[in-house]
């Protein structure tokens, strides 16, 4: 796997314009003390929990230019795209969203589906850094879609990459909803793919240990080949999220689809 600083380098201007269409978009009162476990399915875009980065890339490596217009709220369902439109300095925009919120231990899910291009990632991660001024620590699901009949799980502690490994998505990341959730225990970290545990990291030495952001985004990189492939101009490709959440350890499940609710 290629060693990288991507996400090192992240920036986090102080605001960025929203433009999501296609759902009326309702402003959240913020999350209340206590417990932090959620469950968000999109029926409305909650800008309490969401931050939408808009008009500034991760680094050079990047070709596009993150845009609030490359978010879709629709059906219950945020849509995050690629798209062959200059934004910035960029010739393509993209997206991302990331949350307000640090959270540590617990159980972390999403149901998402991909489209396909080379040189393209779609990704469903938490991540914390020196933006925050934070070590840069990580963990990720990252589908780079020029093969889409696969998942990279990944961590990075202290900007060194670590327990990297490729598992195989039955049926593809692209015709389907796929049901992506990692646990995060102080000493262990479990990967499940559709309700099935395909990788674990022991050792509390070397698992991430500080609270992070949840993000999901859609990127591409004209430099990156030997990682995401050559970069082929898709025009528009798209990622959908249907739902996220996150819950405590030691809490009870809080919707039916949590692989919470299938553990002692």
């Amino acid at each position: 796997m290629l060693t990288r600083m991507i996400l090192a380098a992240r920036m986090f201007p102080v605001a960025a314009a929203l433009a999501i269409s296609g759902a009326a978009i309702d402003v959240a009162a913020a999350q209340s003390e206590g417990s932090k476990s959620f469950f968000d399915g999109f029926d409305r875009f909650d800008r309490a929990r969401w931050y939408v980065s808009d008009g500034w890339a991760n680094g050079e490596w990047q070709n596009c230019t993150w845009s609030s217009r490359q978010l879709k709220l629709a059906d219950g369902q945020l849509t995050l795209a690629f798209e062959d439109r200059p934004y910035k300095d960029r010739d393509y925009s993209c997206a991302e969203v990331q949350t307000h919120q640090r959270f540590g231990h617990g159980i972390y899910e999403a149901r998402m589906r991909t489209g396909a291009g080379s040189g393209l990632n779609a990704a469903f991660f938490t991540y914390i850094g020196p933006a925050d001024n934070q070590p840069h620590d990580e963990i990720d699901f990252e589908v780079l879609t020029r093969d889409t009949s696969q998942v990279s799980l990944n961590t990075y502690v202290a900007g060194a990459p670590r327990h990297g490994t490729e598992i195989a998505v039955p049926g593809g990341t692209e015709d389907d909803f796929v049901d992506y959730a990692f646990i995060w225990e102080e000493d262990r970290i479990r990967w499940y793919v559709d309700g099935e545990l395909v990788h674990e990291a022991t050792g509390a030495d070397t698992l991430p240990s500080h609270p992070q952001k949840i993000f999901f985004s859609l990127w591409g990189s004209d430099t990156l080949t030997d990682w995401m492939g050559p970069f082929e101009n898709p025009g528009r490709v798209e990622m959908a999220v249907d739902w996220v959440a996150f819950t405590e350890l030691g809490e009870d499940c809080h919707f039916p689809e949590s692989i919470a609710c299938d553990l002692e």
